[in-house]
């Protein structure tokens, strides 16, 4: 019997096929583009094999772009209609089937599958990585944690991709707050597998969320080679290199790295990487600087697409950027798109639907009234979502450019019995944050209080300068990139494309 490289048998499949969907696995563990080929080689090697055709469905949805996800569902229905489902070994039926929901748009039907196949058969390394993502797209952190910790101990320690594993168990613990045991297991991943792109991932979002900015730096520079080409993950890095740089105080950098590696002329339109150079300029734009032309640009690509309603954190950040562009007009249009479909739709599985209608809308909304200077509007749509901004998916790091408008917008509204919840929330948990301290500064001016002011903005500064010199001297720092009008004309920070 035909089995893949960690003793699971294949049914339908050939020696060659089975070694198509091994490095298949392989890419798709280190985040990889060779995966797109290696399951087109299965595909075409093994049309009547389930692991591949839900493989090659898995692809066409977790990138989040209806164009792929219809052409999967399109090709997976025509597998589905001449095989007999039932009849498939218990493995890969429930792959089928969760890929089949997935399709479906029943995101948390398709992870129930997955967590009940991994129950059985825990070294299936495709169910367990399928199944984090999907964790992640429903900002089901305590599931994205455990998924992982109940499968690992079934893994060899010899196994060389159970560093693999152990990386995404560092996310889920970061995600869960567990953040000294996350830094431990992403750190202990990527000493086993220095390319483990979504472990250095994990590792820099602890210390995203502990406020420890210098320590992000150096470990980013430390392992640039590994993280900056040949694999889907960059830009999302960069991203966070470019939110280290605003903590120092260096919206230069962070431009640079928006202009080479976020967006620009050579950028592909996908929305993974749109919505990170949309969480990137909104916080610049929070910070008071108005890049026009980038938002211009962004709004443009965004228009390009034209997307049906299909998953509600594409839809906010979209509004982002045409808010960002005050192309009110087309952020109204989007809202109201999504109001039309959530009314002529029927209680199905669609799991989009809830997404949208709980908080995606009102946080849309709340994006548009900040654009035009309703803070209280604001206040009013945000302040009920700040603990339910998880439900429709991303990590804390991504939604916290929604949790600043509501601060910026408490501050803006003179709301400030709120203002001081939240930055004194925030400040607890991130106490060496420049942005946190900056905040205090604004609430402190608000009140009168010029002496607590004062020593709120040494310590921005403090914590800033720390960041700062970690910046010093790293390839492509002080290139000029512009704060106005004007795209920047930095030199790409990774030396070739982003």
């Amino acid at each position: 019997m035909v089995t893949d490289r960690y003793g699971n048998p294949l049914h339908e499949c050939t020696p060659e096929t089975a070694g198509h969907l091994d490095r298949a696995v392989e890419a798709l563990l280190h985040f990889s583009p060779e995966v797109e080929g290696a399951v087109g080689d299965a595909l075409d090697s093994g049309p009547a094999s389930p692991l591949a055709q839900a493989f090659g469905a898995y692809l066409g949805v977790l990138g989040t772009e209806p164009g792929d996800a219809a052409a999967a569902r399109r090709r997976f229905d025509g597998y589905v209609a001449g095989t007999d489902l039932p009849a498939l070994p218990p493995r890969e039926r429930l792959h089928v089937e969760a890929a089949g929901a997935w399709l479906a748009g029943d995101l948390r039907g398709a992870s129930g599958l997955l967590e009940e196949l991994s129950a059985a058969y825990p070294t299936d390394a495709l169910a367990l990585a399928v199944g984090h993502q999907l964790d992640f797209f429903t900002g089901d952190a305590v599931r994205l944690r455990d998924r992982i910790g109940g499968a690992l101990s079934a893994w060899d320690t010899e196994d060389p991709h159970r560093g693999l594993v152990l990386g995404m168990y560092a996310f889920g613990l970061e995600e869960s707050g567990h953040y000294r045991q996350a830094e431990e297991a992403g750190l202990a991943a990527v000493e086993q597998d220095p390319r483990d792109v979504w472990a250095i991932h994990a590792v820099v979002h602890t210390y995203e969320m502990q406020g420890r900015v210098s320590e992000g730096i150096g470990y980013l520079d430390a392992r640039r080679a590994h993280w900056t080409r040949d694999n889907y993950l960059d830009v999302h890095n960069w991203w966070h290199y470019a939110l280290y740089a605003l903590e120092a105080g260096d919206t230069d950098t962070a431009l640079a790295i928006y202009d080479a590696s976020l967006h620009h002329e050579g950028s592909a339109g996908l929305a993974m990487e749109l919505l990170d150079a949309a969480a990137l300029l909104w916080r610049i734009r929070l910070a008071g600087a108005r890049p026009t032309a980038r938002w211009e640009a962004l709004a443009d690509a965004w228009a390009a697409r034209a997307d049906p309603p299909f998953y509600a954190f594409n839809d906010v950040h979209a509004v982002m950027s045409y808010v960002g562009a005050e192309r009110f007009g087309a952020a109204e249009r989007l809202i109201a798109d999504r109001r039309r479909w959530l009314a002529a739709g029927s209680a199905d599985v669609v799991t989009n639907r809830r997404m949208t209608a709980d908080i995606g809308l009102p946080a849309c909304e709340a994006l548009l009234a900040h654009g035009r200077g309703d803070h209280t509007r604001v206040v009013e749509l945000l302040w009920p979502l700040r603990r339910r901004l998880h439900e429709f998916g991303g990590s804390h790091a991504q939604r916290d450019a929604l949790q600043r408008t509501l601060v910026d917008s408490a501050l803006g509204a003179g709301r400030h019995d709120l203002a001081r919840v939240l930055i004194s929330e925030r400040t607890g948990l991130r106490p060496d944050s420049s942005y946190n301290w900056s905040a205090r500064a604004r609430l402190a001016d608000a009140l009168g209080d010029t002496a607590r002011a004062a020593t709120a903005r040494d310590h921005a500064r403090t914590s800033a300068a720390a960041a700062a010199e970690a910046l010093r001297g790293r390839p492509g720092a002080g290139t000029e990139a512009g704060t106005d009008t004007e795209p920047g004309t930095g030199v790409n920070p990774s030396g070739g494309r982003g």
